[in-house]
């Protein structure tokens, strides 16, 4: 049924936005037309005779129907073509982003009618897919000319720095940057995306770094609430509504996304979600997505034991939440049985996805290209996903963030695309690879489990999971789950000790704090008429300064997913008009009055810049796909090299607080001890910050910190706290307004 239910959407992905009835409708037009008597329809008859004539004048009643079937599906080719290039044009147009939405101009409801008349009215996951534009490559003059605007703050003390800037910026655009950008123009001309390979390529699988801390990323679950105490029901049910989404994603009826309930956005990056993982190579890695087809099964690790386990029944049913319940029972009770007669080393296996990645490279060469270890692995590296069944659990929201980053060394498989951490108390998350997707598109997966926790009864009085799913059961299974063996000669134990030794000095110097800010959320700023986004940059940024007396180059994420394989976007923070307001507002001479207005002016510069990201006119992604092909031109930019390696000292993210449009608003405060309070990441500089936050309702705000403790610069603690002064700082300037 399953398989029917995918070539049905596969059918529907190839004629949308038209449909089998608009072939019946055009035929029965037709139909019309050709027995019709009346005169204004007399020449369209005609010239159908004529065809027929032509096409098989021997049979008539075969003709006929030759005829009208021909022309029926040639007309309705036609109308999903017309239909698809203007849907393309009209979605290129981005007037609309820049209207709020409660202000819609009547041009912009006009347009938002006709976009969604074209796109019908039955939509599968990937149906959006043609008709999104490319991401268009940006005038190079346009893009240099922002380059020296966004490092003005930085150089304000130093203007021969800025000089000699300019005069690099019209060197390069008259000799080497010219070249560049007709090899990216064309480049466009062929590709759904210029960027997106190379994005991937040269910044996620070229990096050499570990994945824990520096790459991956962790996202929580509710705050402060759990549906069960009992982490296999939990484990269980969670697993379960995975992979009912999975299930959706691969048949095709995962609703698209779409933004103001319009305009659809790239869904590329979930077919890669699920049975994916990053293998290492000595100089690149490169991601394996395994089919549907050989990858029915999902790794359960319990201390140290990884067991292989299927997800589908004998007669091929997805197992319910009540029979993943009993074997992972089964699991614990098995594993805690089992591991002390298994050596420390082999229950450490997994740091080995810690460590650099040249050398795990290596590693995996040298000792997992044959024999059980070569199976052990393979049957890793092609399963859904990972699930950890913690025996630990923490009772507040910095160390749960903190053990979801990196967990003890030896836990977490690194490489996996999705590993779901269920701790020993019943909370859970998620810890991430990063190069295949985006934490949006998977934040939008694990949302269908939150969303399911709180409207539905999952769970029993007991705690244990319901049986409302009478398909799969555990007493059907094609097997019982097997725990993978492995060989660990001497020269391998030493390889994981190093591992696990760097592993744990890695992890003990990451310095993670989350915070629960609940003096305010963007209840209060909209009322200040600005953006919550924009007004916590401000905040972020100020503290900053606060503590260090220096501007710093501040990276925020933006998506380009409006455009087909769009992934993010770089919005440069550290304006002009943020620099001032951050001076002004740190000196005690200038009028509160005055600190209001120069606020105002920089928010409304950053919501410009952040909207500009998302259409494609940011500068960073240009400069890099610029310096990938002054390379290719066998050329070494000394320009971009100079400019693009200047720090992030400040990595910053807003998450997505609600993706699914029948989600409960989490506006309500009743859901206010429900609400998830999003994830983080670690920072990409040794002297940095990274910070993310979650802007979930009216009335709080989570923030998550990032620093190493081994630089001298940097503290978590301290920036949270000074964080937390300046946005009551902010606030306060519009208290008598």
């Amino acid at each position: 049924m399953d398989n029917i239910k995918s070539w049905s959407n596969k059918v529907n992905d190839i004629i949308w936005p038209g449909s089998v009835l608009n072939v019946l409708v055009i035929v029965s037009c037709l139909s019309t037309i050709r027995f019709s008597h009346f005169s204004l329809l007399h020449p369209l008859k005609l010239k159908l005779q004529v065809i027929e004539r032509v096409v098989l004048p021997s049979n008539e009643s075969l003709a006929i129907i030759a005829v009208l079937a021909s022309c029926g599906i040639v007309l309705f080719a036609v109308n999903v073509l017309v239909r698809r290039l203007a849907l393309r044009i009209l979605l290129a147009r981005r007037f609309w982003m820049y209207e709020l939405p409660n202000q819609k101009s009547l041009a912009t409801w006009v347009w938002g009618v006709i976009v969604k008349s074209l796109g019908g009215w039955k939509l599968s996951t990937y149906c959006y897919q043609s008709c999104l534009p490319s991401l268009p490559v940006p005038p190079l003059g346009e893009t240099l000319n922002r380059l020296i605007i966004s490092l003005q703050p930085l150089y304000a003390d130093d203007p021969e720095k800025l000089k000699e800037l300019e005069e690099e910026a019209k060197t390069f655009k008259k000799t080497l940057g010219t070249k560049a950008q007709a090899l990216l123009t064309l480049r466009s001309w062929y590709k759904d995306n210029y960027i997106d390979d190379w994005w991937e390529k040269y910044i996620y699988l070229m990096s050499r770094s570990p994945l824990a801390n520096n790459s991956n990323y962790y996202i929580m679950d509710h705050c402060y609430w759990t549906p069960t105490t009992k982490a296999c029901a939990r484990g269980a049910s969670s697993l379960y509504q995975i992979l009912c989404v999975r299930e959706m994603i691969l048949s095709g009826t995962l609703e698209p996304l779409t933004i103001r309930q319009t305009v659809p956005v790239c869904m590329e990056q979930y077919r890669r979600i699920f049975s994916t993982t990053r293998i290492p190579g000595e100089e690149v890695d490169t991601i394996q997505t395994y089919p549907a087809s050989k990858s029915q099964h999902i790794i359960v690790s319990r201390r140290g034991l990884l067991y292989r386990v299927e997800i589908l029944d004998k007669n091929g049913n997805l197992i319910g939440p009540c029979g993943l319940q009993k074997l992972l029972e089964w699991i614990v009770e098995d594993a805690d049985l089992q591991c002390i007669n298994v050596s420390e080393f082999e229950r450490s296996i997994p740091v080995l996805t810690s460590m650099d990645r040249t050398q795990w490279a290596k590693t995996r060469q040298e000792f997992f290209s044959d024999g059980i270890n070569r199976e052990s692995l393979n049957c890793v590296e092609s399963a859904i996903l990972f699930l950890f069944l913690d025996t630990e659990a923490f009772s507040d929201l910095s160390s749960r963030a903190s053990h979801l980053i990196h967990g003890r060394a030896g836990q977490f498989w690194f490489d996996k695309s999705l590993q779901l951490i269920v701790m020993a108390d019943g909370h859970m998350g998620l810890n991430c690879e990063h190069s295949y997707a985006d934490a949006p598109v998977v934040a939008h997966v694990i949302e269908y489990n939150f969303t399911y926790e709180i409207l539905s009864e999952l769970y029993d009085s007991e705690g244990n999971c319901t049986d409302i799913h009478k398909n799969g059961t555990q007493e059907n299974l094609k097997c019982s789950p097997s725990l993978l063996q492995w060989e660990v000669n001497s020269k391998l134990s030493c390889v994981i000790d190093s591992a696990c030794k760097l592993a744990n000095k890695n992890n003990t110097d990451l310095d993670l704090l989350v915070c629960d800010h609940e003096q305010f959320g963007k209840g209060a700023i909209k009322k200040c008429k600005m953006s919550p986004d924009a007004f916590i940059q401000m905040a972020v940024m100020t503290t900053h300064r606060k503590l260090t007396g220096q501007a710093a180059l501040v990276y925020e994420s933006s998506m380009t997913r409006l455009y087909k394989k769009g992934r993010t976007e770089t919005v440069r923070s550290l304006t002009k008009e943020a620099n001032d307001f951050i001076v002004n507002f740190l000196s005690p001479e200038v009028s509160k009055q005055e600190k209001r207005r120069l606020l105002s002016i920089a928010c409304d510069k950053h919501s410009d810049m952040y909207k500009d990201a998302m259409n494609g006119r940011g500068i960073d992604r240009h400069l890099f796909a610029l310096y990938i092909a002054c390379r290719g031109l066998g050329k070494n930019p000394e320009f971009l090299k100079k400019y693009l390696s200047i720090p992030w000292t400040l990595s910053t993210s807003q998450q997505p607080q609600q993706q699914i449009s029948w989600a409960p608003s989490c506006t309500d405060l009743k859901f206010s001890h429900l609400l998830c309070p999003g994830g983080g990441f670690g920072p990409v500089v040794p002297d940095g910050y990274g910070i993310s936050y979650m802007v979930p309702g009216d009335h709080r705000i989570f923030f998550h910190v990032s620093s190493w403790k081994s630089s001298d610069g940097t503290n978590s603690a301290q920036f949270m706290q000074a964080l937390i002064e300046t946005m009551k700082e902010l606030k306060d300037l519009f208290a008598d307004s």
